[in-house]
């Protein structure tokens, strides 16, 4: 049987028990969440499952070596008293990033170069050779993360961030990052029982995160690359059986996925998104402005949305958020409404009472998740506090 080691999958502000949950799910052992992070056990395959398989994950790594540490040299000398030979070739090329929560030290980039330069200076030392940094395609990428005087090193499994999920071909001005989307809509208790709609679709990004929730699609499958597939102990066989089993667990979908935007540019980009993610079976994209639709038929809709904050886009704050709350009341009874602003002020336009609000962060923005009830029987939408 393999064995099993820790791992630590990072993720965004307020997603922790969503990945924790999901961690679960798919069959981690000992999950503990921390701050935008959650640790757990697993074996090599379990590694492969996690990246291929995790919503709200942006990468999983591998900790290798946890030290305390006083000062630059210190860091140094412990480093490269590492067997980095054990990870990678001489002849290979490396990549190091860093992250520091500490008074002793403040610039992570210098923390990245003095932690690349310990471990080429021990192949140099030891074989006369040394690798070349590669920051796009590393066959290593280590991950250094100092917390006060403790260091610990990872080994980055996933590479680049798994929001980049590889179905994106074309984006908008704003676009929302994928593990944002698939957050929200986790967040927002959406399982698929009902139809969907992104009033406010831009690229595509929450439909296609929608549809893989609905239909149990692992999230990754698209994505080019993973960076444990350039590590000395890949196994391509492993990976091809776990991926497999992950297919098997996908499910039929009965309802509808629907997206508007005004913009026919966003339009265009979207059906080229959702097309491209193999998704357009189960999502239907249309040409509207949603101020001037009507919910179609009688049955539970359930909305998840991004509208503009006015960082990038301009425009009348109160007039847009105002719209959307009459657009609501008027035209949409029995629609559980969600959708995320970081214009926190913007929201007392909306003119309803939400009857939640999650805080999160979009980027460095702070931002809420607010949910808005309108309830059939009533053209003034009627909405209550829980």
């Amino acid at each position: 049987m393999a064995e099993n080691f820790k791992m630590v999958a990072k993720t965004l502000f307020g997603f922790e028990d969503l990945l924790a949950r999901e961690l679960t799910q798919l069959g981690a052992v000992h999950v503990k969440t921390g701050v935008r992070n959650v640790s757990f056990m697993g074996d090599k395959g379990f590694m492969y499952k996690a990246n291929l398989g995790l919503r709200t994950a942006v990468k999983i790594l591998k900790p290798i070596h946890s030290f305390k540490v006083r000062n630059e040299k210190d860091l140094y000398d412990k480093i490269n008293k590492m067997p980095w030979e054990d990870y990678m070739k001489s002849s290979g090329t490396l990549a190091v990033d860093a992250t520091i929560h500490s008074d002793l030290f403040t610039h992570s980039l210098y923390i990245a170069q003095k932690t690349k330069d310990a471990i080429v200076d021990r192949f140099r030392d030891n074989t006369g050779e040394r690798p070349n940094v590669d920051l796009k395609f590393p066959d290593l990428k280590v991950n250094v993360h100092i917390d006060r005087q403790q260091c610990t090193i990872s080994l980055d499994s996933s590479g680049d961030s798994l929001h980049k999920r590889g179905y994106k071909l074309a984006t908008n001005i704003a676009p929302i990052n994928e593990v944002l989307a698939a957050g929200l809509i986790m967040l927002s208790g959406w399982d698929g029982q009902s139809d969907f709609m992104d009033p406010m679709c831009g690229s595509g990004t929450m439909l296609a995160e929608a549809a893989m929730i609905a239909c149990n699609i692992p999230p990754n499958l698209m994505r080019k690359e993973f960076a444990f597939e350039r590590w000395s102990d890949w196994d391509v066989d492993l990976f091809e059986k776990i991926e497999e089993s992950l297919l098997g667990r996908t499910r039929d979908f009965h309802h509808k996925i629907i997206g508007y935007d005004k913009a026919p540019s966003a339009v265009n980009k979207a059906k080229e998104n959702i097309k491209n993610a193999q998704l357009d079976d189960f999502i239907e994209i249309r040409h509207e402005d949603f101020f001037k639709t009507r919910k179609a038929g009688d049955a539970k809709l359930h909305m998840v949305f991004n509208p503009p904050y006015g960082e990038r886009l301009n425009i009348d704050m109160q007039e847009f958020y105002g719209n959307i709350g009459d657009t609501l009341k008027q035209n949409y009874p029995g629609t559980d409404a969600w959708f995320i602003t970081s214009n926190l002020d913007a929201l007392k336009f909306v003119g309803l009472r939400p009857s939640r609000k999650i805080q999160l962060f979009n980027a460095k923005l702070e931002s809420r998740l607010v949910k808005y009830v309108m309830y059939e029987g009533s053209k003034k939408g009627k909405y209550i506090k829980k």
